[in-house]
C-alpha cells in the first residue's frame, strides 16, 4: 500500500523535523521546503497528497508570500498560523485552503486535522471521476450492451434526424420515456420543447383543455386565456405518454392535429397551426385494442410509423449488472458519496425477477445506498430490505409488519443523519419528508432527544 505524501513548508528546519517525526509516526511519507520556491520543485517533481503551509515564508516572510502559493497547489494545503492570525486563516481558507491550524502545533490535533484532510481529498477525487464517468455514459441515456439495447440505439441514430412519428411498446418500468427524449436530443427538434403528456393521469373532462389550451369564458374558471401543451410543443416534440388510456372522443380530436398540423382552443374560433413530432408510449396491445374498438385504426397508423420495443429486465438480465452500477454513480454523484456494491450483493440482484422492471430496480439501488452505513453495499443491506419477502402470507401479522416497518424507517433516518452530518434539514430531504415530520418520526422512535 503507497502512504500519503505530505509536504511541510516552513522556513524553521527544527519544526520542519518535528512535523516529519510526528507524521512518520503516523504512516506518512513526509518531504520539506523552507519556501516557496523549493515547495515549487517538490510539487514539480514528486506526487503530494496534502501541504502543510507556513504563510510567513523567505525572501519576504510576509503572508503574501505563502498567500501566493496556494491556489498553484492541486494538493489540499492546511495552513498554519499563529493563535492571534484567524483573520490571516481565513483570508487564506478564501484563497482555496482547506483548513488551518494554530502554532504551536498539538500532535492530536496535527493528526485528526490531516487524517480529515486527506479522507475528504480523497472522497473529492472519486466524486470527480463518478462525474466524469456519468459525462462519458451512453449520450442517449441508454444503458446495457444487451443485443435489444444495441438495436434501440442504431434504430434511434437513424430515425431522430428525421420527422417520423415514433411509437415506443414495452411494459411499464421499462425506459420507455428515456427513449423518447432520447429521440428528442438527437433531433433536429433538440433546441425546442419537449412536452411530456400522461394521458391517463390527466382526466377525461380536462384532457381536451390541456392538450389543445382554452380562451377566456370557455367554461367556469377559464379567467384567462390558456396555451395548451400542444401549443407550448410547436416547433418541439410532444410525448405522448400511455396513449393506449386516451379517450375515444380525444382519439378524434388528437387525429385532426396530426393530420393538418391545426386546431382549435376550447371556446375558440381562431385556427392555431402547429409544427410538432410525435412520440408515444404504451404498455397496451394496441392492434388488440384496435381490434376490439376500444383504439382507432386511424390514429394507430398514424402514430406507429416507426415501432420501438422495450423489452423486460428479464429479457435482458445481462443489463441488469451496468444499471446497477449506473444507479449507484448516480446516487454518489448527488449525494457526496462514493459506495460501491460487493460482487455477492451483485450477483443476488442481477438474478433476482424485477417485477417493475428499471424503476424498481433504480428504488432498489438508491434504497440500499442509504441504509449501507459505509463504503459497501452489502448481501447484509439486501437480507435487511428483503427481509419481508421471507415472511410468508400465512404468518404475516399486524405485528410483524409494524416492526419490519419500524426497523426499515429506523435504518433510513439514521443513515440520511449519518451522511448528512447531523443536519436534519438535508437528512429530510434525503428522505423525501418535510423536517418537521423527520422531527417527529425521530421522536417516536427515540433516535435522539436533542433538537437542532
Amino acid at each position: 500500500m503507497i502512504n500519503e505524501h505530505i509536504l511541510v513548508v516552513d522556513d524553521e528546519p527544527a519544526f520542519c523535523e518535528l512535523c516529519k517525526l510526528w507524521l512518520t509516526q503516523q504512516g506518512y511519507e513526509v518531504s520539506v521546503a523552507a519556501d516557496t520556491e523549493q515547495a515549487k520543485q517538490v510539487l514539480a517533481q514528486q506526487s503530494i497528497d496534502l501541504i502543510l503551509l507556513d504563510l510567513a515564508l523567505p525572501p519576504s516572510f510576509t503572508p503574501e508570500e505563502g498567500l501566493r502559493l496556494i491556489p498553484e497547489c492541486k494538493a489540499p494545503v492546511i495552513v498554519m498560523t499563529g493563535h492571534a492570525d484567524r483573520e490571516l486563516a481565513l483570508t487564506a481558507i478564501k484563497n482555496g485552503a482547506w483548513d488551518f491550524l494554530a502554532k504551536p502545533l498539538d500532535p492530536e490535533m496535527l493528526a485528526v486535522v490531516v487524517k480529515r484532510a486527506l479522507v475528504k481529498h480523497e472522497l473529492e477525487q472519486q466524486l470527480n471521476q463518478l462525474r466524469q464517468q456519468l459525462v462519458k455514459d451512453d449520450d442517449m441515456g441508454l444503458v446495457g450492451g444487451s443485443e435489444n439495447i444495441q438495436v434501440t440505439r442504431q434504430l434511434i441514430a437513424r430515425i431522430a434526424p428525421t420527422d417520423v412519428p415514433v411509437l415506443i411498446t414495452g411494459p411499464s418500468g421499462t425506459g420507455k420515456e428515456i427513449i423518447a427524449k432520447a429521440v428528442h436530443q438527437h433531433s433536429n427538434r433538440k433546441k425546442q420543447p419537449f412536452i411530456s403528456v400522461h394521458c391517463g393521469a390527466i382526466p377525461a373532462d380536462l384532457l381536451e383543455s390541456e392538450l389543445f389550451g382554452y380562451k377566456k369564458g370557455a367554461f367556469t374558471g377559464a379567467d384567462k386565456d390558456r396555451d395548451g401543451l400542444i401549443t407550448l410543443a410547436d416547433n418541439g416534440t410532444l410525448f405522448l405518454d400511455e396513449i393506449g388510456e386516451m379517450p375515444s372522443a380525444m382519439q378524434v380530436k388528437l387525429l385532426r392535429v396530426l393530420q393538418e398540423g391545426s386546431f382549435y382552443p376550447v371556446g375558440g374560433r381562431d385556427l392555431i397551426k402547429v409544427n410538432i413530432r410525435i412520440v408515444s408510449a404504451t404498455n397496451r396491445d394496441l392492434p388488440s385494442a384496435v381490434a376490439v374498438g376500444d383504439f382507432r385504426d386511424d390514429l394507430f397508423y398514424r402514430i406507429k410509423g416507426i415501432t420501438i420495443q422495450t423489452l423486460s429486465l428479464q429479457q435482458r438480465k445481462q443489463d441488469i449488472p451496468a444499471l446497477i452500477q449506473h444507479f449507484l454513480l448516480r446516487y454518489n454523484v448527488k449525494n457526496q458519496t462514493a459506495i460501491t456494491i460487493q460482487a455477492d450483493a451483485l450477483a443476488w440482484l442481477t438474478n433476482h425477477h424485477w417485477q417493475g422492471n428499471i424503476r424498481e430496480l433504480k428504488n432498489t439501488v438508491e434504497s440500499l445506498a442509504a441504509i449501507s452505513q459505509g463504503k459497501h453495499v452489502t448481501s447484509e443491506e439486501i437480507n435487511f430490505l428483503f427481509a419481508a419477502d421471507k415472511v410468508t402470507p400465512a404468518k404475516m401479522t399486524d405485528e410483524s409488519l409494524d416492526r419490519q416497518v419500524k426497523q426499515l424507517e429506523i435504518r433510513l433516518i439514521t443513515a440520511a443523519l449519518e451522511q448528512s452530518n447531523g443536519n436534519r434539514t438535508h437528512a429530510a430531504q434525503k428522505l423525501g419528508l418535510s423536517r418537521q415530520g423527520l422531527l417527529k418520526k425521530i421522536d417516536r422512535y427515540g433516535l435522539n432527544t436533542h433538537r437542532e
